[in-house]
C-alpha cells in the first residue's frame, strides 16, 4: 500500500506570541501543522492553551494537537471549535481510549500518542478503530531538541506490520533520521528544533519534503 508523506512543522511554545509567530511563517510554506500542548502534569514543561486564537489559521492549515496532558478527551471540543481535525491523545493519560477515540471521531481523525518508553501493548483497543498513530521517538515527550533513539524505530517497525494506518514520528525528526523513520513504516513526520532553529526553516522544510 502506498503511503502519503507528511511533513509537519511542530510548535511547542508557551506564550501565544512565539505560537503565532510559527503559525505564521508555516502557513507560507506548510499545509499542516503538528500543535504541541502541554499541562504540566504529564511532563514537567507547559504550553500555552488556549485554543481560541488559533482559528484564523484553521482556514489555510490543517491543525493538529498533541495532548501530553491529563486527560486528554476534555481538550478535544474545545480545539474542535478553534478549527482542530486531527486529534492526538497520550495513551498514558487516559482512563478509556476506546471513548477517547470515540469523542475525537466526532470532530475529525482520532489518534493514539505513544511516548517512548510505552510498549505496543498498551494499546488496548482494536488497532483498526484508530485514525492514525504517533510514535514518540526520542526519550520521554515534553521538549523539543533531544535526538531519535533507534530502537524507537522498532516499535514503529512492529505497528505498521500490524496497520496501515497513518504513523506518526515525532521526535529528533531531522535531514539524517528522516529517512531511517520513513525506512521503518512512518508516514508523517513532526519536527520542531530542525526546522526552527535553523535561521532558514522554509529551506530545512524543503530539504525534508524532498527526502521523504
Amino acid at each position: 500500500m502506498t503511503h502519503t508523506i507528511e511533513i509537519l512543522p511542530g510548535i511547542l511554545e508557551q506564550t501565544w506570541e512565539a505560537v503565532e509567530q510559527k503559525l505564521l511563517l508555516t502557513q507560507t510554506f506548510a499545509h499542516s501543522v503538528h500543535v504541541d500542548i502541554i499541562d504540566g502534569v504529564f511532563v514537567q514543561n507547559t504550553t500555552f492553551l488556549d485554543p481560541a486564537p488559533f482559528a484564523p489559521f484553521a482556514e489555510k492549515l490543517t491543525l493538529e494537537l498533541h495532548m501530553m496532558v491529563k486527560n486528554p478527551i476534555e481538550y478535544i471540543e474545545p480545539f474542535a471549535k478553534a478549527g482542530f481535525t486531527r486529534f492526538l491523545g497520550h495513551i498514558e493519560m487516559m482512563d478509556n481510549q476506546q471513548e477517547f477515540l470515540s469523542k475525537a471521531k466526532q470532530y475529525g481523525e482520532a489518534g493514539l500518542a505513544l511516548d517512548g518508553p510505552t510498549s505496543l501493548d498498551a494499546i488496548s483497543v482494536p488497532l483498526d478503530t484508530v485514525d492514525s498513530f504517533l510514535i514518540y521517538t526520542s526519550d520521554r515527550v515534553g521538549f523539543s531538541g533531544p535526538a531519535l533513539l533507534p530502537d524507537r524505530l522498532e516499535k514503529v517497525q512492529a505497528l505498521r506490520a500490524q496497520t496501515s494506518a497513518p504513523i506518526e514520528v515525532d521526535g529528533g525528526i531531522t535531514d539524517t533520521t528522516l529517512p531511517l523513520a520513513k525506512q521503518a513504516g512512518a508516514t508523517r513526520f513532526a519536527t520542531t528544533s530542525f526546522l526552527f532553529s535553523d535561521p532558514d526553516p522554509v529551506k530545512q522544510f524543503e530539504v525534508l519534503k524532498n527526502l521523504s
